[in-house]
């Protein structure tokens, strides 16, 4: 499988470590001109490769690492019918992380509106990035990552990545109820930093 990042930030590069230690083929994408981001690669794993945003959008699944304010502009002028995304943005201004008023919908559901025909999956959005760059597996068991989405065939695929990358994943349901719970500073499950051990 072929994963598209769009966003070379920390929470991008942090992704694509881990997709990268668990055998996937990235391609991300972001600002910086190809040339610049290729040198950023190399030190960032196998199998990782810089890319244009229409190479990562044209891949399996596309992960969305943007500030929420850039992710109108970042994802527009492409077909995403019946594509699967990760949305791992959150409603907050940066670098302050003051909450940006969406109507009462988590960042996923208007995400979703500029992705029109998209299985949007929120994801790897409630940990602090430092701790999710970090191995997922400790103390005899997993980090916790939470994920929300409409589509079976799009939450199955989510799930099987969380869980090749060696994260305890835990389904909350779709966007309009786990995607509440997961957004950051007004949902009771951000910045959790939780531990699921083997019974």
């Amino acid at each position: 499988m072929k994963i598209g990042i769009i966003g070379s930030g920390r929470v991008g590069k942090a992704f694509a470590a881990h997709a990268s230690k668990a055998g996937y083929d990235i391609i991300i994408s972001g600002k910086s001109d190809i040339d610049t981001l290729e040198k950023a690669v190399k030190e960032m794993g196998t199998g990782i490769k810089a890319g244009s945003v229409a190479d990562a959008v044209a891949t399996d699944v596309v992960f969305i690492a943007v500030p929420f304010e850039n992710v109108k502009d970042a994802v527009s002028g492409y077909d995403w019918n019946s594509k699967i995304v990760i949305d791992a943005t959150n409603a907050v201004t940066m670098p302050d992380i003051k909450p940006i008023d969406t109507n009462g919908r988590n960042s996923s559901e208007v995400v979703s509106d500029y992705l029109k025909g998209a299985m949007v999956v929120k994801a790897f959005n409630t940990l602090p990035v430092q701790r999710m760059a970090e191995n997922p597996s400790l103390e005899g068991g997993s980090r916790v990552l939470f994920f929300s989405g409409n589509h079976q065939e799009a939450n199955t695929k989510i799930g099987e990545i969380i869980k090749d990358f060696g994260f305890e994943g835990i389904y909350l349901g779709k966007l309009n109820e786990g995607g509440m719970l997961q957004q950051l500073i007004i949902g009771p499950l951000s910045l959790k930093n939780l531990i699921s051990y083997p019974l």
